[in-house]
């Protein structure tokens, strides 16, 4: 079964072959229109034009490419500077819209918006679940105690044409409740997100410090949402 990552290239590549077959159809019913532009515009030698595109091209691809390096050294240290203090209770997240609404919700009234990167980590100890951005000195963006948090259940959601698991964490503060979607990226080189047993380990752990949580402070522990299942490797598929 192909992975998200592929399943995502195939749909880049699809995209851009029907742009591209848009653009040539759109070039030959307005043939006249643009041979009469074309004729209208002033003589300029055809090398130097594609050399201009080319540089052009190359430096955009450069950036692209600096810019995906920097934030990856950013979520690499920032990761190393948590486990440092926070050892296995460190998670990677992958941002989506859904969760910047529900965190903005969940913000104090006259606050900034909630800023977080592509790719943020999660910590999840005694104290509570966190969202944390920056680099080798990490910024708490967004932070609930575990008396704050109603239950935690797994779910899923679409992306592209790929079901793609999510925690959902139910939040209760100031009379709103409101349930977080966190998708967990796969630190795998060319996976995207994190699923089957790994994903189901780490929710079973934060579902178990949630409850040893409410239990020391003798608060009322969550409704069991139903079991998670245990993946092992070699299990049939």
């Amino acid at each position: 079964m192909p992975s998200i990552a592929s399943r995502y290239r195939i749909t880049l590549i699809t995209l851009v072959a029907v742009a591209a077959a848009l653009l040539v159809a759109g070039l030959v019913l307005a043939q006249s229109s643009v041979e009469q532009l074309v004729r209208a515009l002033p003589d300029v030698s055809a090398g130097p034009v594609a050399a201009a595109v080319a540089a052009a091209t190359a430096v955009a691809l450069l950036l692209a490419s600096l810019r995906r390096g920097a934030a990856a050294a950013r979520a690499s240290a920032r990761r190393r500077a948590l486990g440092s203090v926070h050892a296995g209770a460190v998670s990677c997240g992958i941002r989506n819209r859904d969760l910047i609404a529900r965190l903005d919700e969940l913000s104090r009234p006259g606050g900034r918006g909630v800023a977080l990167p592509a790719r943020f980590s999660i910590v999840a100890d005694d104290a509570g679940i966190s969202f944390w951005g920056g680099g080798s000195r990490p910024k708490r963006v967004a932070s609930f105690p575990w008396r704050e948090v109603r239950n935690i259940r797994s779910d899923s959601t679409v992306v592209g044409d790929a079901s793609v698991p999510v925690a959902v964490v139910r939040i209760r503060r100031g009379g709103a409740s409101i349930e977080l979607p966190v998708m967990l990226s796969d630190p795998r080189m060319g996976r995207y997100a994190l699923t089957e047993a790994p994903f189901f380990a780490t929710v079973r752990a934060w579902k178990a410090r949630h409850r040893a949580a409410l239990a020391a402070e003798g608060l009322e522990l969550p409704p069991l949402t139903g079991a998670i299942p245990v993946i092992r490797s070699g299990a049939a598929a």
